[in-house]
């Protein structure tokens, strides 16, 4: 493949893996490097990313950074809290669904400027790499893709920093930098590594960012109103916000409420299992809400449909099937049960915990007249002797024929 590559898109974002990278590529393929930032809310800045590239040799019309945070709450993370998605009963799948926006980005840029190839730097073990090229040729089918990791044996961090050093590529050392292997962006920050490698482990307070500590959170609770259309929320305490605006709030009430902390070992795709430590406050809030407001909006077979299908779902994204046929559909029947899904939803924020206070939606399917413990004209009790009586049916049957 080396010699049918003469230009590749990276996902690189100036870190000492994407630089090692991005110099490799030049040493190994021999051909032209472009580089894609991308900005979704992890909180850093990315704009240092261009000088870095600039110094390694990369043209300045080769070099792409772009603000995505809005599409990606916009276009992938509320299309995915519409279904109420957790993978394996706890994880808000905050780097899964960061994924696939990236595989697009590249596969567009590759096109945008006639690479042949994009490159990334996830590692072998992983479930990035999927995620990624699945993605990719989903978009791309005749895409080239160079995953180094699975090629070099620049395989530990001692081995990368002597290359950088050989190659003349600047490695910065920052203040206060993290032991562990982290991802951010405005859905989640992980946390793998180090420590968190013996599933009996518990992580040091000081390695989270984002949160709180419950015990060290306000003695007083706060109350938030989110308001939702069309199964999004589009507001909080009446104040309308952009996609992702609204999710950078969320995550602000619930890091200073203490609330959003995950530790869980969970099973990869490629086979074996992971410890992750996960902070995810706005997304905590926000599942306990959008639940909250389908219970009003949503019938009971609607309801009850979607929570079967959620499990299926999440896999897709967990595993890296965005792109694909049955993601997409199963997203329609989705997106189609959320067209009534509107209102407020009132909640309390107090020391680590998420507490519905009350909701109500113009759309709400609760009548008080049936379904009061009073004395009501509508609804006849008798009624559901019959009811009783034919579901009950093929019990009757089968113990009469063990008589």
């Amino acid at each position: 493949m080396k010699q049918s590559v003469n230009k590749v898109v990276l996902a690189y974002s100036g870190g000492l893996d994407t630089s090692v990278i991005l110099k490799w590529l030049g040493d190994n393929y021999h051909c032209e490097v472009v580089t894609f930032t991308a900005d979704i809310g992890q909180g850093e800045e990315v704009e240092p990313a261009r000088a870095k590239a600039e110094k390694l040799g990369i043209k300045s019309e080769n070099i792409f950074i772009e603000d995505l945070r809005e599409e990606f709450i916009r276009d992938f993370v509320f299309p995915m809290f519409r279904a109420n998605t957790i993978y394996e009963g706890e994880y808000l799948l905050g780097t899964s669904i960061a994924r696939p926006l990236i595989a697009k980005r590249l596969v567009e840029i590759a096109t945008k400027v006639g690479a042949d190839a994009i490159a990334h730097g996830a590692t072998g073990k992983g479930n990035d790499q999927v995620r990624f090229e699945v993605g990719a040729y989903a978009l791309k089918p005749d895409i080239k893709i160079i995953a180094p990791w699975r090629e070099w044996d620049l395989n530990s961090r001692e081995k990368l920093l002597a290359y950088a050093e050989s190659a003349g590529i600047p490695i910065e050392k920052k203040q206060n930098q993290s032991p562990y292997s982290m991802d951010a962006n405005l859905l989640h920050i992980s946390y793998e590594g180090q420590i968190l490698e013996d599933p009996n482990v518990a992580p040091n307070e000081d390695m989270w960012r984002w949160s709180v500590s419950p015990k060290d959170a306000p003695d007083t609770p706060t109350i938030i109103t989110i308001s939702f259309k069309n199964g999004d929320g589009v507001a909080i305490d009446g104040e309308a916000l952009s996609p992702a605006n609204f999710w950078a709030k969320l995550n602000e009430l619930g890091g200073n409420n203490g609330i959003g902390r995950l530790d869980l070992v969970e099973n990869r795709y490629v086979g074996m299992k992971s410890r992750g430590c996960y902070e995810t406050p706005g997304g905590t809030i926000y599942l306990k809400a959008h639940r909250a407001m389908e219970s009003l909006c949503l019938d009971r077979e609607e309801a009850h449909l979607k929570d079967e299908i959620m499990p299926k779902y999440a896999s897709l994204i967990y595993n890296g099937y965005w792109f694909s046929p049955e993601r997409e559909a199963l997203q329609a029947l989705i997106d189609k049960t959320q067209q009534k899904v509107e209102g407020e939803v009132r909640l309390e924020l107090y020391k680590g915990n998420v507490t519905i206070l009350g909701r109500k939606s113009k759309q709400s399917l609760f009548n008080t007249a049936y379904s009061t413990f009073e004395e009501d004209s509508v609804y006849n009790q008798k009624d559901a002797a019959g009811f009783i009586k034919l579901n009950a049916l093929r019990f009757i049957i089968a113990g009469k024929a063990r008589e």
